[in-house]
């Protein structure tokens, strides 16, 4: 029986991805948490984020990152204080790898800061990492002392042409 002559397949987003990330992670982009055990750092200072590269860096798209359980410690008290993140992004060539991006989430859990020193060091820190052309991070903070605190900032401009939805988080209203 002849053997049939094979196709030649376009490769798909997906496999793109994934020579792309093969690819950086034999160089200095390389990978140091993503399919391996990482435990949890003890700070942020100890957190190591990740970006991956972009398979559509010439496509405008928003990413979203929503993490409802955020926690720290309050500096004063030394109690636990608790946010509802949501983090939108532009990217340009970089994704932020989510795995290194919750356990940097995570390394939170035992750090005392304020509410608007929280929010600001992860949003920095991502705009940082990624250079995007826009970022914005909403911090919707649970009430300490009755009183809630929502902290948001943004960096660049959103580029043209976009959709950006709303972060979709209430304002605080306790029980009325």
């Amino acid at each position: 029986m002849a053997k049939r002559p094979s196709k030649k397949v376009a490769k798909s987003p997906a496999n793109k991805m994934a020579e792309a990330v093969k690819k950086a992670s034999g160089k200095a982009e390389g990978l140091l948490q993503l399919g391996k055990a990482a435990p949890l750092p003890a700070s942020p200072d100890d957190a190591i984020l990740e970006r991956v590269p972009n398979p559509h860096p010439d496509t405008p798209y928003v990413a979203r990152f929503t993490a409802p359980e955020f926690t720290c410690l309050c500096p004063v008290t030394g109690q636990p204080d608790f946010a509802h993140f949501v983090l939108d992004y532009a990217p340009g060539a970089w994704l932020v790898e989510s795995k290194s991006f919750k356990l940097y989430l995570g390394s939170f859990r035992n750090t005392a800061a304020f509410h608007e020193d929280s929010t600001l060091r992860i949003g920095k820190a991502i705009a940082d990492l990624l250079e995007p052309s826009w970022l914005r991070i909403g911090g919707y903070w649970f009430p300490r002392g009755g009183i809630p605190i929502d902290v948001f900032w943004q960096y660049g401009t959103p580029p043209e042409g976009i959709w950006i939805p709303d972060q979709g988080v209430a304002p605080y209203r306790g029980r009325g």
